[in-house]
């Protein structure tokens, strides 16, 4: 009986062992630039350097609310370290942040900067967090959660 019990438990445990998870750390997923890609007649967008695409359609409609002019908007995309995606546009109030799910962007955060819309928005990598520059107005720092004040 102690044997067929010494027994049970040895397989449970390389079970359990064999089940586990592999966690390769630290990662780093940032893009050192930003993606700058316009949207086409469809709504896609695409870019061979990081090798993605994804529809934008819905995206654009969001902060426009107009769905005949998607090829008119010219994306400007960044990837922190974590993996989240800052996406914006000229005109845009917001900053989109997108996770990458089975086959999709999931939106993450809709971060508003600015009332009016930005003005030929740009994305820079300052780890840990991402920064976007606004011309003529103020350096906006990002995380995934939101604005970040005081961060430099």
């Amino acid at each position: 009986m102690n044997r067929t019990h010494l027994w049970i438990c040895t397989a449970a445990a390389a079970l359990i062992a064999g089940c586990s998870s592999l966690t390769l750390r630290p990662a780093d997923f940032s893009w050192p630039i930003e993606v700058v890609v316009k949207v086409d007649s469809k709504g896609m967008v695409q870019d061979n350097r990081y090798s993605f695409s994804f529809n934008a359609k819905e995206l654009i409609f969001e902060e426009t609310h107009d769905s005949t002019s998607v090829n008119k908007v010219t994306l400007r995309l960044i990837r922190d370290a974590r993996g989240y995606f800052f996406v914006t546009a000229d005109k845009f109030k917001n900053v989109y942040v997108f996770s990458q799910g089975d086959g999709s962007l999931r939106m993450e955060n809709k971060i508003m900067v600015s009332e009016k819309g930005v003005n030929d928005p740009a994305f820079n990598q300052r780890p840990p967090f991402i920064q976007l520059v606004i011309e003529g107005e103020k350096t906006v720092t990002l995380s995934r959660d939101g604005i970040q004040q005081g961060a430099k």
